[in-house]
């Protein structure tokens, strides 16, 4: 990593020289799944209403990211962000900025398909859906709801909305789902879909994470690869978070998000705006900063500016899973938002 350089004015840099182009913003932290590796089976303390950002306080803090601080891709993400109400019309706003930036849209494709025309007409461009198994019983156990064909109607209604392409996020368990790897890369070349294989993180609200258990990168490959032959992308990786691969030759790729075991903090171009209006400037900050509280109190657009980029110019080096002081955040995933 570089030394640190001074601050930018216009773009969202930290001290190590990265820019941030890609915002993550969470529309809410409650979700109607209750995955094991997220939360408990009796969900989690909700967040208050007043606490929340308004639709109004969204699509303004994300115009202060696009037009004045150089962000070119919004990622909206929760808890379930199909479950926030004024979803089309935040959707629209953002794509009614100038410059346009490219909207895409994190789910577990529960009412996706129901959505998915609306979401397309409002200027949503694409999807990313979790889908960590497509065995009924595995999924229901999992997710502590019998939800599967919902999942897997989503899918086939973004794909048929034009939300392409079309991206499943899988997180593979020792011992629950650890065995379905080729499974899910067969049904996602079968329809048309781009699978992104995700390792465990740290984020669980139980904080029962444990790395010896964990089904890393290394293990992921080494079962594709008795199915599949794989073959270095030769396309440019950039900041992608996925390191991708062709199968059997290509054009199709699958992808790998191995944020423990191959971590990609020095090309990193994301900043994460919670449901309740705090910056993060890595998914495992254990600060934030507050922009809701600036907002309400009268700030202009220009003094948001100035408070984000200070939250992004304190961005740490790495992420430091692997430092034995390293602490697992107190919000979970549900509640920053991926």
């Amino acid at each position: 990593m570089s030394t640190p350089r001074t601050t930018t004015d216009g773009v969202l840099a930290d001290r190590y020289g990265r820019v941030a182009r890609d915002l993550r913003v969470s529309l809410t932290d409650k979700c109607n799944l209750r995955c094991t590796y997220c939360m408990p089976a009796e969900g989690l303390p909700w967040l208050a209403n007043p606490q929340l950002l308004t639709d109004d306080e969204i699509v303004r803090l994300v115009g202060v990211a696009v037009t004045r601080l150089g962000i070119t891709e919004v990622r909206f993400t929760g808890g379930e962000p199909l479950i926030r109400p004024g979803l089309p019309g935040i959707v629209a706003a953002v794509a009614a900025l100038t410059p346009r930036p490219r909207i895409s849209l994190t789910t577990n494709g529960i009412g996706l398909a129901r959505m998915a025309p609306a979401l397309r007409a409002a200027g949503l461009d694409r999807v990313n859906v979790s889908l960590d198994t497509l065995d009924r019983d595995r999924f229901t156990a999992l997710t502590r709801r019998d939800r599967l064909a919902d999942v897997l109607g989503g899918l086939a209604g973004a794909a048929e909305a034009g939300l392409t392409p079309v991206k499943i996020n899988s997180v593979l368990m020792r011992g629950t789902n650890d065995d379905e790897a080729p499974a899910l890369l067969r049904f996602a070349l079968a329809h048309g879909y781009e699978l992104r294989f995700i390792e465990q993180m740290p984020l669980d609200a139980q904080h029962d994470w444990d790395r010896s258990t964990m089904v890393t990168a290394d293990e992921i490959l080494a079962s594709l690869r008795a199915a599949f032959v794989l073959t270095p992308d030769p396309s440019e990786r950039g900041a992608a978070p996925a390191e991708t691969w062709l199968v059997d030759g290509g054009p199709a790729r699958v992808g790998v998000i191995a944020s423990v075991t191959r971590p990609f903090c020095g090309d990193c171009d994301r900043t994460r705006l919670t449901a309740d209006g705090q910056v993060r400037n890595c998914l495992f900050a254990t600060e934030e900063s507050d922009l809701r509280g600036a907002l309400r109190d009268g700030a202009d657009d220009e003094e948001l500016a100035r408070c984000w980029r200070s939250a992004m110019w304190a961005k740490r080096a790495g992420h430091g899973i692997d430092d034995p002081t390293f602490l697992q955040p107190a919000r979970s995933m549900s509640a920053i938002g991926g």
